[in-house]
């Protein structure tokens, strides 16, 4: 997956509490195979109206999506992080998560970044009223801050989780990281038992 340092652009405010996984990403559209193409599909029957926050232009292509409590409950479809991928985001800014979500996010190098109501209360009416207002989440220092300088918050995440957002480690990955250790193990392992390459 892509490494994850920072992410600078506008902010999506979707103010809106317990966004489940079917309102990010319709079932009907899981039947597909690839992990790519869903960004149209995100929040499709939201888009039906049009002051949708997704319908004005001026959000199109920001890399931060705001929202409040709840987000990514529901069902545990990793389509839904694909989806928020498809429209550009690389950062979720939330008051609380739902765990497998977050977990997903997590998997495909989505940053997943909660804060307090108050800070949310801010960074939403900011983005409402001025949508050409910028964000930077910087994960090396675990900040959330605004283009200007003017309000900073400081965020907290798993120590290993950062090490392998910042670069860029799914599982296979790490797993792949100890290839060394587990060659010089295959090295040693009796004939009788199988082998990692598959021979007998």
């Amino acid at each position: 997956m892509e490494p994850f340092r920072k992410a600078r652009g506008r902010a999506i405010p979707l103010n809106r509490n317990n966004v489940d996984t079917d309102q990010i990403i319709p079932a009907r559209h899981l039947k597909r195979i690839e992990r790519t193409g869903y960004g149209p599909f995100a929040f499709e029957a939201w888009r039906q109206d049009p002051d949708f926050v997704l319908n004005n232009p001026a959000y199109t292509g920001a890399p931060v999506l705001l929202a409040r409590l709840n987000f990514g409950s529901g069902s545990s479809r990793e389509h839904a992080v694909w989806a928020l991928e498809g429209l550009g985001v690389r950062c979720v800014i939330a008051e609380s998560f739902a765990d497998i979500f977050k977990s997903n996010c997590f998997q495909g190098g989505v940053l997943t970044v909660e804060l307090p109501p108050e800070a949310l209360d801010y960074l939403i009416a900011r983005s409402e009223e001025l949508p050409e207002s910028e964000l930077e989440v910087d994960l090396e220092s675990q900040t959330v801050r605004t283009s200007d300088g003017r309000w900073e918050h400081r965020f907290e995440i798993d120590p290993f989780k950062k090490y392998r957002l910042l670069r860029g480690l799914d599982d296979i990955a790490m797993t792949l990281e100890y290839e060394p250790d587990i060659t010089a193990f295959e090295v040693d392992r009796p004939d009788f038992l199988p082998s990692a390459n598959g021979s007998p």
